[in-house]
C-alpha cells in the first residue's frame, strides 16, 4: 500500500478528482492549504496598494491506494493538474504501513478498497 500526497492548484481540483477516480482510487481526502515552492509568492494590487502574498492557496490531496495502481494514479494526477505554468504542484508517494476501517475493523488492503 502507498499513500499519495499531491499539492495542486485549486482550479485543477475537479479535473484531478475525475482523473484519480478513473485511474482506480476509491477514496481521498482534500484539504485547503497555503504554501509556496519556486514561485515564492506573488505581488497583487488591492485598492491601489501593492502587497506581497507569500503563501499561495493550494489544495492537498491524500490518497491511499494499493501498490499495483500507484503509477496510474500518479500519472492521472500529473496529467490533470498540469497547466504548464509555475506552481502546478508536486506529488509525493510514501509507503503506507497499515490502514484500518474503523466501522468494520477491516485492515490494510480491505480497509482502503471501495
Amino acid at each position: 500500500m502507498k499513500l499519495i500526497t499531491a499539492v495542486i492548484k485549486p482550479s485543477r481540483l475537479d479535473a484531478v478528482l475525475d482523473a484519480v477516480t478513473e485511474a482506480g482510487a476509491s477514496g481521498l481526502t482534500v484539504t485547503e492549504v497555503r504554501g509556496y515552492g519556486r514561485q515564492k509568492g506573488k505581488t497583487e494590487v488591492y485598492r491601489g496598494a501593492e502587497y506581497e502574498v507569500k503563501l499561495l492557496p493550494k489544495v492537498k490531496l491524500e490518497i491511499a491506494v494499493s501498490s499495483d495502481i500507484v503509477q496510474q494514479v500518479v500519472d492521472a494526477i500529473a496529467k490533470a493538474a498540469n497547466t504548464g505554468k509555475i506552481g502546478d504542484g508536486k506529488v509525493f508517494v510514501v509507503d503506507l504501513e497499515s490502514a484500518l476501517r474503523i466501522r468494520t475493523n477491516e485492515r490494510d488492503a480491505a480497509a482502503i478498497a471501495g
